[in-house]
């Protein structure tokens, strides 16, 4: 073990002496209470070591230790349903109310293993080497490290271990005989390996109409969503925590208010998964690092979360990664930067600024993975640009890794209509992509019908302008039909409550016959006003309000009754307007589909 000791210490950063050798990026111990560092630069004889915990009560002369190995996080079955800090130390269960400095030690949880592998068995790379089964009879796979590969020579029967009991003992190709347990350790910057990358196949469902009907995400993707101060960041973020079709979620609070991580620690626990009736925090790793934890600890939780998903991936799961938010980790590098004396860039923030955040995005990947599975890590991560200036270092930067760019805006919050995705500010680059996919659900005119309500919304934002000028009473009978429509899909189908039972999590089915409905009205409108039918006529159909409540009203298993509000429609369209449900008329300059999408033309 080497050592140094301390010449100059100022908050996370400090400089040492050493007295033997240290590797660039190597984990460290400094202090007698074993603060948890790393070497981030080494001139001559002199170590740069950037310290993740309070440095409170250090001074020159005191030792340094290095680990002989990078800053890495133990990786096993008992990581689930478990509440971490930044540097993937447990919060729960450790009889403490304060977060305590150093290192902690191993869980000494029994779980039951079965082995996988006998004796004389080739061990891959990766490969599943058994299961663990909890107390709650969840059962999960206990993958070799990417590094080990051999002979088994020696396999423990089933039982009861700890995570770090050897259970198997294999013989490399270079003769090291090496213990593998139920966990292993693994590098937090260094990704982990799959057999190959591959292309995006379907959405990462999330339950939330704007998302998955205008700008969805891939399962594997990169999604952004910025927005200034309240404009429901958190809420959006745990609201896809809760609705989304990914097997495991890694969610993280980076630096973040702590009175926002206490009501995700509070609400989480008590949840259940729609999808399988349990607790949600089975499938949950929650990492909570606070805005009043050590700055320092922000840059390190980002890439101890993408490890985390990574290493569910790589059992064949579908991770979804919540980040809230990159803009924290951002003003960490910030901070520790200037401590280190480097020239800022833009905005203060460091020039590698970009270079860090393609370093986390491009992590996010659908992979075959090294056990022969199927799995995926989608990353979804807040930004918090200061003044809702989305022109600010982070945000632009970001948008040139990300496919998806889901924008809060602040007006609609303050509107309260939420989400607050501000649909001609935003996009989705893999969006024709996934055109099968919806098709395969029973929506085979998702991109036309996509690209008619983005090309309404269009009409809107232009009308609204000139309504403001010279009243809305004094426009077209056409244009007012226009903005009635638009009104009518914001309000119907883009707006959703997070705290409605029915209503908080949206299915593709329904989507899928909510988007056809409205398609056929905005045909029937436009084939009113055609025939002659004024505004005031079609805003008195009875059944309007019904079309108006219907996320509200029809239930997922309910979404059959849909077709029944849309034969009453066609009947009421039919007393004020004959030709209208004849037969679908010509789409009006704003309910036509263009060759491309307003404001989304160059991302799909």
């Amino acid at each position: 073990m080497s050592l140094a000791i301390v010449r100059w210490i100022a908050g996370p950063v400090l400089h040492a002496a050493r007295q033997g050798p240290f590797a660039l990026r190597e984990s460290v111990r400094v202090g007698p209470q074993g603060l948890l560092g790393e070497v981030v630069r080494i001139h001559d004889d002199t170590l740069v070591v950037q310290v993740y915990e309070d440095t409170t009560g250090l001074s020159p002369g005191t030792e340094v230790h290095g680990d002989g190995q990078p800053l890495a996080i133990r990786l096993g079955p008992g990581l689930l349903g478990q509440i971490f800090d930044g540097l993937l130390r447990p919060l729960s269960g450790t009889g403490n109310s304060f977060v305590q400095p150093g290192r902690r030690a191993p869980s000494t949880t029994r779980l039951h293993f079965e082995p996988r592998l006998a004796v004389g068995d080739v061990l891959a790379p990766g490969a599943v080497i058994g299961t663990a089964t909890d107390a709650a009879g969840r059962v999960q796979r206990c993958l070799a490290p990417p590094d080990a590969a051999g002979v088994v020579e020696r396999a423990l029967p089933a039982g009861a271990r700890t995570e770090t009991d050897p259970v198997l003992f294999v013989r490399h190709a270079d003769g090291h005989l090496r213990e593998l347990a139920m966990s292993h350790v693994w590098p937090v910057r260094v990704p982990r390996p799959v057999q190959r990358r591959l292309p995006t196949q379907a959405p990462l469902v999330t339950g939330q109409r704007i998302l998955d009907s205008l700008f969805p995400v891939a399962q594997g993707g990169k999604a952004a969503i910025p927005g200034g101060f309240g404009t429901g960041k958190t809420v959006l973020l745990e609201a896809l925590a809760k609705g989304c079709n990914a097997d495991v979620i890694v969610y993280l609070g980076c630096g973040e208010r702590g009175n926002e991580m206490a009501g995700v620690l509070d609400e989480f626990p008590t949840l259940t998964d729609p999808r399988s009736g349990r607790p949600l925090m089975e499938r949950t790793v929650i990492i909570a690092n606070t805005s009043n934890m050590p700055v320092a600890a922000r840059e390190a939780s980002i890439y101890c979360a993408i490890t985390v998903a990574e290493y569910f991936r790589d059992q064949g799961l579908h991770v979804a990664l919540m980040a809230d938010s990159t803009s924290r980790w951002a003003e960490a590098l910030r901070e520790v930067s200037g401590r280190f004396g480097e020239l800022p860039g833009e905005g203060g923030y460091p020039a590698y600024l970009s270079s860090r955040l393609a370093d986390f995005y491009e992590r996010a990947a659908l992979v075959d993975t090294l056990c022969g599975e199927r799995g995926s890590v989608t990353v979804m991560g807040a930004i918090s640009p200061p003044s809702g200036d989305f022109s600010e270092p982070v945000t632009s930067h970001t948008k040139r890794y990300v496919k998806a760019f889901w924008a809060l805006d602040v007006k609609r919050a303050q509107a309260r209509f939420y989400p607050a995705i501000h649909p001609l500010q935003s996009y989705a680059e893999d969006a024709r992509e996934f055109a099968p996919w919806w098709a395969a659900q029973g929506n085979g005119d998702w991109l036309a019908l996509r690209r008619r309500l983005l090309t309404l919304l269009d009409d809107q934002a232009q009308l609204e302008r000139m309504a403001r000028i010279i009243g809305k009473d004094a426009l077209p009978a056409r244009q007012q039909l226009t903005l009635l429509c638009a009104e009518l899909v914001n309000g119907a189908f883009l707006r959703q409550s997070a705290f409605s039972e029915i209503d908080r999590v949206c299915s593709p089915a329904r989507q899928a016959a909510m988007m056809k409905l409205l398609g056929r009205f905005i045909e029937m409108v436009d084939a009113a006003g055609a025939a002659g039918a004024t505004p005031e006529q079609v805003a008195a159909l009875p059944g309007l309000r019904a079309l108006q409540r219907m996320g509200e009203e029809v239930a997922d298993e309910q979404w059959p009754q849909l077709a029944e509000l849309q034969a009453r429609l066609e009947r009421e369209f039919a007393q004020i307007a004959p030709a209208a449900t004849a037969s679908p008329a010509p789409a009006s300059p704003a309910a036509a589909a263009p060759s491309t999408e307003p404001r989304d033309a160059a991302h799909g």
